[in-house]
């Protein structure tokens, strides 16, 4: 999915509340940076998912926890 599409998916997300969905969205927008060596804006994805995993109580919050700490932005949370 090229970065236009996935946006506006994520815009989809938002207007519905769909939390499970900005979680997986906002991780893949960040693994797509991530592969074109853009670490800040990866970083940026990463950290809404890890914070929409949080608010939803989502498995996923351990995951995005480790690698934003693993890339410095991040304190390593035990949950």
């Amino acid at each position: 999915m090229d970065l236009a599409a996935l946006d506006r998916e994520l815009l989809r997300a938002h207007a519905r509340g769909d939390t499970e969905a900005l979680v997986h969205l906002y991780t893949r927008a960040g693994e797509e940076r991530e592969r074109a060596q853009d670490i800040d804006a990866a970083c940026f994805y990463l950290t809404h998912a890890f914070v929409f995993a949080l608010e939803a109580g989502a498995p996923e919050a351990d995951n995005l926890n480790k690698r934003l700490y693993e890339r410095g932005r991040a304190h390593r949370l035990t949950f």
